[in-house]
């Protein structure tokens, strides 16, 4: 898989609100009412990269969820990055 074209990258985020563009990588930052909604989401996510084999690099503190996502075989932002965006703005929504 080849890496997306920054132009490519800023049109895509534009149907993920929410979503930045920077360091070579697409991320968000979530937050909810409690750590154990926090963690309860990070689950449901991980279910999901899992079985697209594709999994973000995130940090969680207490109800804060700071994702990034990128693709390290092919080195930068590929369209598998915006289909895991599309599952977790889905599980969010």
């Amino acid at each position: 898989m080849n890496p997306l074209e920054e132009n490519k990258i800023h049109q895509n985020l534009k149907d993920h609100p929410g979503w930045e563009y920077y360091d070579n990588a697409i991320h968000t930052s979530l937050q909810f009412s409690s750590f154990k909604d926090a963690f309860a989401m990070m689950t449901r996510i991980a279910f999901e990269a899992e079985e697209m084999q594709h999994h973000p690099d995130w940090t969680n503190v207490y109800n804060t969820l700071h994702i990034s996502l990128n693709t390290h075989d092919a080195g930068g932002v590929t369209q598998k990055d915006f289909e895991l965006a599309e599952i977790i703005d889905k599980l969010v929504g």
